[in-house]
């Protein structure tokens, strides 16, 4: 199994590029950051935990710049958006940024992406209505990856359009970084069954994460695909245990994702509490 560090990526945390070459040295197999534009000041979407918004939602960094800057200080790390909210970007320029972060990282980017919770945020840069967010989520990802693989590329859909055009560079990986879907229900499952290279849920999703699991391999058995084909990387939002991993690692689990605090004297203690776990559990 391997083991994953995410960061809220805020911009009195940590920076990214010491963060990713500590966790490299600690055996951490990846980066994982998240993305907000923007945090409407009027907002009435409530924070999925059911609790005040968190002070790093209105800080993070852009993850682009972040993990550009982390792919500099670092060989092997795999750098991953945790998610990007895809639908906040106009399109050629979002395969830009994807493919020169996977250019300059040598191959290292891996595209996890999302539909966001907040429905304001949504409002305030995308014409999407928020019912029609995951369509729009397939059409995105569908017409990115002929972005990435095609010299001279136009797209006509219900929420993408654009002309014939040349959009370079192209990623270093063929076929373009792998598309990490971080959704969860009926509805999201769906969409990973359909195109997803990998999933990446939260625990906290499930009252079962055996059971939840079990749905996932029916989805995508269900969408004509084979359910070994589509790894999973769980996001951990409880404190790591070493029950829970060897837990996850039963279930089939390929990689834990740890969510580390936000400030920097957190953070460091937060490695430090946790390495022996990096150390027994985090495999190839």
């Amino acid at each position: 199994m391997r083991i994953g560090l995410s960061s809220p990526n805020s911009s009195y945390g940590v920076p990214a590029a010491e963060m990713a070459a500590d966790a490299e040295s600690r055996g951490y197999d990846s980066l994982w950051v998240g993305e907000h534009s923007n945090i409407p000041a009027s907002r009435e979407t409530p924070h999925p935990s059911g609790y005040d918004l968190p002070r790093m939602y209105w800080h993070m960094r852009d993850p682009f710049v972040s993990l550009a800057a982390a792919s500099a200080t670092t060989t092997n790390l795999q750098l991953i958006t945790g998610v990007c909210l895809l639908l906040e970007h106009e399109i050629l320029d979002l395969a830009k940024s994807v493919a020169s972060l996977d250019d300059v990282s040598g191959g290292r980017f891996q595209f996890g992406v999302g539909v966001g919770w907040n429905v304001e945020e949504l409002a305030n840069v995308s014409p999407v209505p928020w019912s029609q967010r995951y369509n729009a989520m397939r059409e995105t990802v569908t017409a990115l990856r002929q972005l990435w693989t095609t010299e001279e590329s136009g797209f006509n859909g219900d929420h993408v359009n654009f002309d014939p055009c040349w959009v370079y560079p192209k990623p270093i990986q063929q076929g373009g970084p792998p598309v990490l879907l971080g959704c969860q229900g009926r509805i999201g499952l769906r969409h990973v069954a359909e195109y997803a290279d990998e999933w990446c849920p939260i625990d906290i999703g499930f009252r079962d994460v055996g059971q939840g699991l079990q749905w996932f391999r029916e989805a995508v058995e269900g969408a004509g695909r084979d359910p070994d084909s589509v790894p999973v990387s769980m996001y951990l939002f409880s404190s790591p245990k070493a029950e829970t991993l060897a837990q996850y690692q039963d279930l089939g689990i390929q990689r834990i994702v740890f969510g580390a605090p936000d400030e920097a004297e957190k953070h460091h203690r937060f490695v430090e509490k946790h390495q022996a776990l990096v150390d027994e559990f985090s495999q190839p």
